[in-house]
């Protein structure tokens, strides 16, 4: 893997990792192939955004897409109703706001590119119904600022869905989680923070209602990986340590059986980085 110094702008850093044939799957994972309406339209159609998409139900408006990226999310958001604004600070058109404006422009679809960065949001007080952000606290170079600025720009009454948020279990295993993220020797920028610190952020911001989603309870936090794929990857892991596949395979057949195994094996699951959502309403 390159030194992470190489590349100065991640749109470099990304093209590279293309051009990689055993990064292959890597590039698929994060959503980084061309051409982009076909990965915008697996993101759509993944476990991940069904989810999502089922905590919006019922909710109509406008919506502010932090942290766009290629704006899968964007695509997503306005394919079930919603008028996108897509918030990108990267001007890309591989990775960025121009890639975006493409999208949009190719779908037909209502997303609105503005380049920003989500500690100084351009909107006035209260214009949004929802307000989306996919991996993009860890990110922040001010979480605070951020989790304030998203809470001043949605309507009372609506919700913020911060998805996919890296958390270490104490300071002392950030730089292990670093060290150890496919991406973050290309380009840097990753990060990761005590769980109570996102919490503490939002709080702090106003949210009257945080709800959290743990690391293996959720799709959401399991991509790209589903409930499904998740029990063979434990069946065949079981099944190299004790060769009896169709004990292991029954045992966890059962949904209930599994949801209660993954219940006991979160107390015991402290990976550097793993994955927290959190759902947080405007009161």
């Amino acid at each position: 893997m390159q030194d992470k110094q190489k590349f100065t702008t991640w749109e470099e850093a990304v093209v590279w990792l293309r051009n990689q044939p055993d990064q292959r799957q890597l590039v698929l994972d994060a959503f980084y192939d061309d051409p982009l309406i076909a990965a915008a339209e697996r993101y759509f159609a993944s476990a991940e955004w069904q989810v999502v998409s089922g905590l919006l139900q019922n909710r109509t408006g406008k919506a502010l897409d932090v942290g766009a990226g290629r704006g899968i999310a964007s695509f997503a958001l306005a394919r079930i109703g919603f008028a996108v604004t897509a918030l990108e600070p990267d001007a890309s058109p591989i990775v960025g706001a121009a890639a975006i404006r493409t999208l949009a422009a190719e779908t037909r679809l209502p997303i609105e590119v503005v380049e920003e960065f989500s500690e100084r949001l351009p909107f006035a007080d209260g214009i949004f119904d929802v307000v989306f952000a996919r991996a993009v606290l860890h990110h922040t170079s001010d979480l605070d600022s951020a989790c304030r600025e998203m809470f001043r720009v949605l309507r009372p009454g609506g919700v913020l869905i911060a998805a996919r948020e890296h958390v270490i279990s104490k300071e002392s295993d950030l730089a292990q989680f670093l060290a150890h993220h496919p991406l973050h020797r290309l380009y840097g920028g990753e990060h990761a923070y005590l769980l109570d610190r996102y919490r503490g952020a939002l709080k702090d911001a106003g949210f009257a209602a945080i709800e959290v989603l743990s690391p293996l309870k959720s799709p959401i936090n399991l991509f790209p990986y589903t409930i499904e794929t998740l029990r063979a990857t434990v069946v065949e892991r079981l099944t190299r340590k004790i060769p009896v596949e169709p004990v292991w395979r029954a045992a966890l057949a059962s949904p209930t059986v599994f949801s209660s195994l993954l219940s006991i094996a979160e107390h015991f699951d402290h990976r550097p980085g793993r994955l927290y959502s959190f759902i947080c309403h405007k009161a």
